[in-house]
């Protein structure tokens, strides 16, 4: 038994994930570029490997003739009867081929042969391991920047954690552990290139998913979810299970589940809202923490009609329109906001104050004859735009 043979692709597989069986075939192909570089050529060179003892012997394939023109391939009927006496002309004898003979040069080769082929296979392992786990969310420790990047490693591999991938907010500093979310895994010569980010609407979701119980085990569905990284997020949320509150659930005790998401994604406010298929109430749910007195929502043309309080109205619109932004983003809607005031001075307020007071469903059925939003000269209009920043 080759004792030390076998401890080491023990050590090789336990370490580096490579199989034993692509370490045999490595070796067998090493020996056989050492017999072609030692001898010019191997094409009869046979290499028997014992997987269970890593045994082996390499075995040249010679044809017995009377005179021989190819010591490669030919062996003389002398010779060959030294080996056994009932070998005649035409016979194929294994000839074993010791490799402690081999030169430096076919050595070396040998050995660059099996380095190469464990560094393709670890290349390859990696890869495949994180490419498992792309679109999902893994824990990394900064290592350095470069330039205004940061190179995150996750382990066996590190990642890129580009600019457009960062919020504008965070420093970070070597040696600190941080949760990314993987948008990509390339293959490369090089290794894998895996791209992260901390901007990724699903970030959130993951980390939900990881904090929260019911969301893990689909108990309670994240429906939408509307970021504007560093700042707030906004995410909708639904019950399968009419005895599980879905907003108590992802706010936890205190507040103790939502303040580690908070915390990991520093200070990042988060927004929680029960999920309804009625757009209106919708809408009303996902301009919290804004009260509205009325929504008028058009779910053909995703156009939402929405009336506050006077003194609700910054509120709802939120900082540079970002409370309104991401409520549209979140129900997929154009929302327009008007106040109360607003309301009453261009006359609709009164059309269906009294409607209101029954209910959406009522209110929706008069939809239609509500004068189109450009009708109103002092309607303030808040829609989703992917290129706004702010």
């Amino acid at each position: 038994m080759n004792t030390e043979l076998l401890e080491a692709l023990d050590i090789l597989e336990k370490e580096k994930s490579i199989s034993k069986e692509t370490l045999l075939e490595a070796i067998e192909q090493s020996l056989l570029q050492a017999c072609k570089n030692h001898f010019g050529k191997a094409d009869n060179v046979k290499v028997n490997i014992n997987p269970e003892t890593c045994d082996f012997g390499v075995f040249a394939e010679k044809t017995v003739v009377e005179e021989v023109q190819d010591p490669v391939t030919e062996i003389s009927l002398t010779d060959a009867k030294m080996m056994n006496s009932q070998y005649e002309l035409g016979d194929v004898v294994n000839v074993e081929i010791k490799s402690k003979q081999f030169g430096r040069i076919a050595t070396q080769n040998a050995k660059n042969v099996i380095l190469q082929k464990i560094r393709e296979e670890e290349r390859k392992v990696i890869f495949n391991e994180y490419y498992a786990k792309e679109k999902d969310v893994v824990t990394g420790i900064v290592q350095r920047s470069m330039g205004r990047n940061y190179s995150i490693n996750l382990g066996k591999a590190d990642a890129i954690l580009t600019e457009n991938e960062q919020v504008k907010t965070e420093i970070f500093k070597p040696t600190e552990r941080i949760k990314v979310y993987i948008l990509e895994v390339k293959d490369t010569p090089k290794g894998p290139k895996i791209m992260v980010s901390r901007t990724h609407p699903e970030l959130v979701k993951r980390l939900f998913e990881a904090e929260v119980t019911e969301v893990k085990d689909g108990t309670v569905e994240i429906k939408s979810i509307a970021r504007e990284a560093g700042s707030r997020t906004k995410i909708a949320v639904w019950s399968n299970d009419p005895d599980v509150d879905p907003v108590g659930a992802c706010v936890g005790m205190n507040g103790a589940r939502v303040n580690s998401i908070v915390e990991e994604l520093r200070g990042e406010k988060i927004d929680i809202i029960n999920w309804s298929e009625n757009p209106a109430i919708l809408i009303e749910n996902a301009l919290s923490p804004a009260k509205v007195i009325s929504v008028m929502a058009d779910p053909e043309e995703k156009n939402a009609m929405v009336i506050v309080p006077d003194f609700q109205l910054s509120l709802a619109i939120g900082k540079e329109g970002q409370n309104a932004r991401l409520a549209a983003r979140l129900t997929g809607f154009k929302i327009d906001i008007k106040s109360e005031t607003q309301a009453r001075e261009s006359g609709d307020f009164d059309f269906y104050e009294q409607e209101y007071e029954n209910g959406y469903d009522e209110v929706q059925e008069i939809e239609a004859e509500i004068p189109e939003p450009e009708d109103y000269p002092e309607y303030k209009s808040i829609e989703e735009d992917p290129s706004d920043e702010e």
